[in-house]
């Protein structure tokens, strides 16, 4: 059996115990590598529902001109209620 000297001894309980601190060190920055990583994940969904949303909400798009043109009959017909009302209105207070 080999008999160390005191101070390898002591040499090798000092690296012992750094390679237990650099062993802990690494476990939490992994743990705390895993938790940002699930956070950033779970942001990623979150921007591609919105994203999705955005789609799903620009898909008739082809409608909007469809739309203006029908408002602008709206819009004139009501105008042509207003000008009549408006004639008859006057019509009726002489």
């Amino acid at each position: 059996m080999y008999i160390l000297a005191s101070s390898h001894e002591n040499l090798w309980w000092v690296t012992l115990g750094l390679g237990l601190i650099v062993l802990f060190a690494v476990a939490a920055l992994l743990t705390i590598l895993v938790v940002l990583v699930g956070v950033i994940e779970r942001r990623v969904d979150l921007i591609r529902s919105t994203l999705e949303q955005a789609t799903t909400n620009t898909l008739d798009t082809a409608l909007i001109a469809e739309t203006a043109t029908r408002l602008d009959a709206v819009l004139f017909e009501g105008l042509e209620h207003h000008l009549f009302l408006g004639r008859v209105l006057d019509k009726v207070r002489s």
